[in-house]
């Protein structure tokens, strides 16, 4: 199963279009995927404590853990990838170990086009994650509306989605083959 999280907390939300569209992608692939919507099933900010036995941290650990790979959208806020979905690798820690995840980011300018780094350098030292070496970076030209318009930013979503399955098969272990 793919998981495709919608990192966003904004219910105009950008980056949720990128989600949605790779819901789309894997059905009409035929690929068994869920979606996690931060908006609609918001987490409780990682404390270190309590914040671990909430009814959507044990669902969204649950769904990080079943997932063959992670397909992760999310708005770019101060040059950086927002805090919900940093909150969501808190709670969710050690479910992400060598999963292959894919980056797709929304931002305000193509100033901040490294922004996914800091949270891929700490996915790939923390967890072993194998981070796909391709990430959609889009800004506002890419949207008309509530729809992507731009047809490369599709290409790209395409491409990203193309080589997570790729990489995550070949990083499967045996017994799931």
């Amino acid at each position: 199963m793919i998981l495709v999280v919608s990192a966003s907390l904004n219910p105009n939300s950008r980056s949720r279009l990128l989600a949605q569209a790779a819901c789309e992608r894997l059905e009409k692939s035929d690929r068994p995927y869920e979606l996690l919507d931060l908006e609609k099933d918001p987490l409780p900010f990682c404390d270190g404590a309590s914040a671990y036995a909430h009814p959507t941290s044990i669902r969204a650990t649950e769904l990080v853990t079943n997932a063959s790979a992670i397909l992760l959208a999310a708005p770019v806020y101060n040059f950086d990838v927002n805090a919900a979905a940093k909150n969501l690798v808190e709670i969710t820690g050690r479910a992400w170990t060598g999963k292959v995840v894919g980056i797709m980011l929304a931002a305000g300018g193509q100033g901040s086009y490294m922004s996914a780094m800091g949270l891929a350098n700490s996915l790939m030292l923390d967890f072993r994650c194998v981070i796909v070496p391709r990430f959609v970076y889009t800004v506002g030209d890419a949207y008309e509306g509530q729809q992507i318009s731009d047809e490369n930013t599709l290409v790209r979503l395409d491409q990203l989605l193309e080589e997570t399955l790729r990489l995550s098969a070949a990083v499967r272990p045996p017994e799931q083959i």
